[in-house]
């Protein structure tokens, strides 16, 4: 699940001692254009994705591991100590590791969510309640605002797509114009939420801005969202679906997951800030409050049964958290490592200082964010605020809120641009595809300039 939540805390960066790191200045090495090469190389790959049926994480640790492997040369032809590669190696890793450990306690809990029936008994009691479209259409992308601060947009898109494909069979306008709202709401949603989205987490993380100040950026979101979704649901008819039938219900434990799924954020959220540790720390406590529940539903469900009668436990009582475990996104996680250490592998190379002295110094904070969203329709939000944060440019609290918000809801403007149109774009059997959202991409850049506008009037 990619941003999770869509959920997860990329890093503990602190990006302070990433600045103060050692780099190599060698950008005109040509082997260090070699480098830069083969990230572009990689990216393209990981774009085309859809189309060559290969997973985004092979191309990138590919990527990573080459990098790597000719910095080494460089360094070696510079005399450069090997503790000192090293270092900057670990100091990646280290970046990485707390990153994986956040992501894959979130994941583990939606899996567990899923494994319960919750998201499907709310798509069932949507399905059932006989909405015309324009409403289905306003619902599934409110819901899917509100849902993916706490989910990730991920997630959040399968779910409310999952309620489009049911509804809206016999009507590919609706089908169209709802994917493409919902996709726009999940982005939107996450950006105001420290969790809502792995580029807010990563903004936390490096201390650039307070856990509660992300709140301010609510309104801005709201506006991002409403502006596109106004104009195209005028375009919606409001006739009704046929009738279908969905039975679906929450199985035993499924609110108790969500409710220790709240109690594990508030714990990430304490360890960080009542505690000063990191807060991966607070998720992997949460991990274990759910191997116990899981545990204890376990020998309860076996006690039940032996009083009752001989029978096994019936299959919707178990629950294996191992294998929650397992079924993580690990394309998505190892896709994370490829980009960490590929960006940090230029950054050593000097070119992140390079690019913030020339964007940064020439054109200004504001304009060089706003230009970071558009190019994170392109470019996936998570290199860029990663690249972003290794510049370490001398910004207040209102611009790395400003590059938070338009990364976070960039990605809207091109299917391509987040996870949650990638994933559409592969269920939706033809429904949604890149040339349908390019046609709404005037509504949806109308959004995004208005909620820039609405930053500078609300926070400026």
């Amino acid at each position: 699940m990619k941003r999770l939540l869509s959920v997860g805390a990329l890093t503990c960066l602190p990006t302070t001692a990433m600045a103060g790191d050692k780099v190599l200045g060698v950008t005109s090495n040509p082997l260090a254009w070699a480098c830069i090469a083969i990230f572009v190389i990689a990216y393209c790959l990981v774009m085309t994705e859809e189309q060559l049926h290969l997973r985004k994480s092979k191309p990138v640790i590919m990527a990573a591991g080459i990098i790597w492997a000719l910095i080494a040369f460089i360094a070696a032809q510079k005399g450069v100590p090997h503790e000192e590669l090293k270092q900057a190696v670990m100091h990646d890793l280290e970046e990485y590791a707390a990153m994986f450990l956040f992501l894959l306690v979130a994941m583990t809990y939606i899996n567990a969510m899923e494994d319960r029936q919750v998201f499907a008994t709310l798509r069932s009691w949507l399905i059932s309640k006989g909405f015309n479209y324009r409403s289905l259409f306003w619902i599934t992308g409110i819901m899917a605002f509100f849902i993916s601060p706490v989910a990730d947009n991920l997630t959040t898109a399968l779910l409310m797509g999952a309620v489009i494909m049911a509804v809206g069979e016999g009507n590919p306008k609706f089908v169209t114009l709802a994917m493409i709202n919902v996709v726009v709401a999940a982005n939107a949603g996450g950006a105001f939420s420290p969790f809502g989205d792995i580029t807010t987490l990563m903004v936390w993380q490096s201390g650039k801005v307070e856990f509660f100040k992300f709140f301010s950026l609510f309104l801005p979101s709201v506006i991002n969202y409403l502006v596109p979704a106004v104009i195209m649901s005028i375009f919606i008819d409001q006739g009704r679906p046929v009738g279908i039938k969905a039975d679906s219900s929450i199985r035993r434990g499924g609110m108790m997951i969500c409710f220790l799924f709240l109690v594990t954020i508030f714990l990430a959220v304490s360890f960080e800030k009542a505690l000063g540790l990191p807060p991966f720390m607070g998720m992997m406590t949460g991990l274990a409050l759910l191997m116990f529940y899981t545990y204890f539903m376990h020998i309860q469900g076996l006690t039940s049964n032996r009083r009752l009668t001989a029978r096994p436990a019936a299959k919707d009582e178990k629950i294996d958290i191992f294998q929650e475990v397992a079924h993580a996104e690990w394309d998505t996680l190892l896709f994370f490592f490829g980009v960490i250490f590929s960006v940090g592998g230029l950054r050593y190379l000097g070119y992140l200082d390079l690019a913030s002295e020339t964007m940064y110094a020439d054109l200004g904070a504001t304009w060089t964010n706003i230009i970071a969203g558009v190019v994170s329709a392109v470019v996936d939000n998570i290199p860029v605020m990663f690249a972003i944060l290794g510049m370490d440019p001398e910004m207040d609290t209102f611009q790395w809120l400003l590059i938070t918000l338009t990364a976070g809801v960039g990605g809207s403007l091109l299917s391509i641009g987040s996870a949650a149109g990638v994933a559409l774009m592969g269920t939706s059997k033809g429904g949604y595809t890149f040339m349908t959202h390019l046609r709404w991409s005037w509504a949806i850049a109308l959004g995004y300039v208005a909620s820039i506008w609405a930053h500078f009037l609300v926070n400026g």
